[in-house]
């Protein structure tokens, strides 16, 4: 089964709304967003382009933020699968959860580093597929390599890591961690991003 390359229409709150609310909390955690807008469309349709929609059951998002790559995956999410957001922002929490009523949608208020605790909890598989915007180069190095770790422990082994990163520095743990990782670029974004697909 081939699910489409559409937009999401799940009840999309106004673009101003979303836009006021990712700039208020880049001023207040600048180190946390990298950006002070949401991804941009050219970004989105690289970054989930390696997904196989007909297979993907379980699909991991650390730090959803506003919802941008969010109502894009589930705009293509298969009826019976499940998207497992994990967010810090309190903020971006309760937006997602007003804003995003689709019972596939598991939102948790908490770290990427819980990855493994959260699957067990709601009684999920091994993921298909984690995506990850989080900003790995500003982060502690023992926090990033902690959250790589555990994601390449939470990922079904033929499952993938999708990171889109505004520095490369995250490359070389990467390669450390991952058996093949595919690198790209997408300069149509706010800021270029660097692109990489990590599988076991």
């Amino acid at each position: 089964m081939t699910v489409p390359d559409r937009p999401s229409r799940m009840l999309a709150p106004s673009r101003r709304a979303q836009l006021s609310l990712f700039a208020s909390n880049f001023f207040k955690h600048p180190r946390m967003l990298g950006s002070i807008i949401p991804s941009s469309p050219f970004l989105v349709r690289r970054l989930l382009a390696p997904v196989d929609w007909a297979r993907a059951r379980v699909v991991v998002e650390y730090g959803p933020g506003v919802g941008t790559i969010t109502r894009e995956i589930l705009a293509r999410l298969a009826p019976d699968a499940t998207l497992l957001a994990l967010e810090t922002n309190p903020e971006f929490v309760a937006y997602l959860g007003e804003s995003l009523p689709d019972p596939r949608l598991q939102l948790v208020a908490g770290s990427a580093e819980t990855i493994q605790a959260e699957l067990s909890r709601l009684g999920l598989p091994p993921a298909d597929y984690i995506l990850a915007g989080i900003p790995f180069s500003t982060m502690p190095a023992a926090c990033r390599e902690r959250i790589l770790g555990d994601s390449h422990a939470a990922l079904a082994d033929d499952g993938a890591m999708l990171i889109y990163q505004f520095s490369p520095k995250v490359g070389g743990d990467l390669r450390r961690l991952f058996s093949r990782v595919e690198k790209g670029f997408e300069p149509l974004n706010i800021l270029p991003a660097h692109l990489y697909t990590c599988r076991r």
